[in-house]
Formats: C-alpha cells, structure tokens, sequence
C-alpha cells in the first residue's frame, strides 16, 4: 500500500521548528497560524487539516501516516480514520498510559491524557471539535506503559483496555478481521538507544525488540492508518534518536527512506 505522509512540527500548542529538518520534499507540511486564546482551539486547529489529510488518504486507497510533536495529534488523525469509514482496533505504543483525566493526572499535562480522551474519558472537547466519536476499550490495545500514574494506573485498572506490557506479546496476540491504527510514541524505545524524549522512562523495549513486531504489523495486511509522536529534536544532538525511530517507522510501513539498516542499527 502507498503511504501518503503529513508532518505537523508542533508540541501541544507550540511551533516545533527544529523538527522541520525532518520532512522529505513528498511529505505534505501542515503548518497553520495558530489561533489566539485556548489551547484546545489551538490544537483543533492542527488537527483539523490532519482528519481531512487522513480521510482523503484512506478514501484514495492510501495509508495516512501522521508525524508530529505529541500523542494528541492522534485524536486528528482517529478523526479521519471515522470520517473514512472505517472502525479499526487501535494498538498504542507508548512508555506511558496516556490514560490521565483531570482528576487523575498529578501534573495537568494534556499530552499524558490522549488515549483516555479516544475511549470517552475526561476532556472531550477535542473530540467534538472534530466530530470524533469515542472509541471502545474493546477495541484498544495499550502495549508497554512501563511508566504510569497512581490515579491513571487504577482507571486503566478498570477500563476494558488490553494493555499488553511485552511489546512481543503483541505477535502472538490475534489481530481483528478489519483495519488496524497504529500509534507509536516513540519514547517507547528504551532511552538508552533513543535518549531524546522529553518524559523519559527508564527500561522499555529495545530497537531489536521492537523490530519483529513493526514487522509483525506491517506484514498482516491490516495497516489502515500510523501516527507517530516524534523525539525532542533539541536533545537529539548527535542525531542518534532520529535515525533510531526513523528505522523503526519504515519497518511498520514498509517504506525506504534512505535511514539505517538492521544491520546499522543493531550492530
């Protein structure tokens, strides 16, 4: 399958113009102005042409691929992803749950919040700005989120979220009939092989381990839909966290795009 890609440099609310140097000339670069007042019209506002990029992709027989500064920017693309037609099972990479509401999180950051948001939980006026309707806990798969919040870890407890820690469980886990969304945060890799995030976590899998499973995923046919939650390009001074998750995207869809081999990357 083609993969059609936007890149959206942006953390929460916030211009990332270090990420830029990423894009590749057939990327399409969504860079708005971003509107004066809330940070949740703000973020609608990136997300908006994302959902539109998403359902023309898949509507074109394309793969959307979605790069951006933080795991918000999924709610865009799950957007488009309904807008499309399709009701896929979403698996969500990540070394933290994501899963805080307000109520939960002890530091109100609306990046650890996301995925509690896509199953119907706290905050939902991102969703509605977009037309998104929650998506069922049947229908998550939450995997590794090694580092979690007291408050977060009890509702995730709770909620009927699959939350497999082994990342390789994940190839011997039955996968649906229909689509797949997958979203990778790339500070799922363990920081020792991709130091530059701004939440490290410390352990997590490694780029090996990771690899048989992106594979996994992208040999199963099922890959509707990918968003990626990028590294700090700031930290990344000696470029060590790019190449590293660079790898691991064309390893889940299938495409070159001139960055390490297997062979470069696991010596």
């Amino acid at each position: 399958m083609q993969n059609q890609i936007i890149f959206s440099p942006y953390f929460i609310d916030e211009p990332l113009p270090d990420l830029e140097s990423l894009a590749r000339p057939n990327w399409q670069l969504n860079t708005i102005d971003l509107p004066a007042g809330k940070k949740m019209d703000a973020m609608a506002a990136v997300h908006r042409p994302l959902a539109d990029f998403t359902e023309q992709s898949i509507r074109s027989g394309s793969r959307p691929v979605s790069i951006a500064g933080d795991c918000c920017s999924a709610i865009g693309m799950a957007a488009g992803v309904q807008r499309a037609g399709l009701n896929p099972v979403l698996i969500w990479f990540d070394a933290h749950g994501d899963f805080n509401t307000r109520e939960t999180t002890p530091s109100g950051f609306l990046g650890g919040m996301p995925l509690a948001m896509l199953t119907g939980r706290g905050d939902q006026t991102m969703l509605k700005a977009l037309g998104l309707k929650p998506i069922p806990d049947a229908r998550v798969v939450l995997t590794d989120a090694r580092d979690l919040d007291p408050g977060e870890k009890e509702l995730l407890g709770a909620s009927g979220v699959t939350h497999l820690q082994n990342v390789r469980d994940l190839i011997n886990h039955p996968l649906p009939d229909g689509p797949l969304y997958v979203h990778v945060d790339t500070n799922v890799v363990d920081p020792d092989e991709a130091p530059a995030m701004n939440y490290v976590a410390a352990g997590g899998p490694s780029a090996a381990d990771l690899d048989p499973v992106f594979e996994h995923l992208n040999l199963s046919g099922k890959l509707a839909a990918v968003s990626v939650s990028t590294w700090n390009p700031g930290l990344d001074t000696d470029g060590k966290s790019r190449k590293v998750c660079m790898h691991l995207l064309d390893t889940l869809i299938g495409s070159q795009s001139g960055y390490p081999s297997k062979s470069e990357i696991h010596g």
